[in-house]
């Protein structure tokens, strides 16, 4: 299984959700877990995913969701599970 957290900040606005998970969807990437949040007007969601599936690969997934999560104004990080448990560890 290849796991991915991709994060989803910025300022909240209608449809945030619904672009992300079409993403997701259209390439065959399922969401494990999400947790969203709205602090303030400030959008916040984090998801554990799976792209085993996916015809596309991890850095390929990654830029075409920081494109539209530019398109859509919010910043969209994706990291391998590895990799995100390594940067936050204590």
């Amino acid at each position: 299984m290849k796991k991915t957290i991709i994060t989803v900040v910025g300022k909240d606005t209608v449809g945030i959700i619904a672009r992300v998970c079409t993403y997701l969807a259209e390439n065959n990437v399922n969401i494990l877990d999400i947790s969203q949040t709205i602090v303030q007007g400030f959008f916040n969601m984090m998801m554990v995913t799976d792209a085993t599936l996916s015809p596309k690969n991890g850095g390929q997934i990654a830029e075409e969701l920081e494109a539209l999560g530019q398109e859509i104004g919010v910043v969209i990080r994706c990291q391998h599970e590895d990799i995100f448990n390594m940067m936050h560890r204590i």
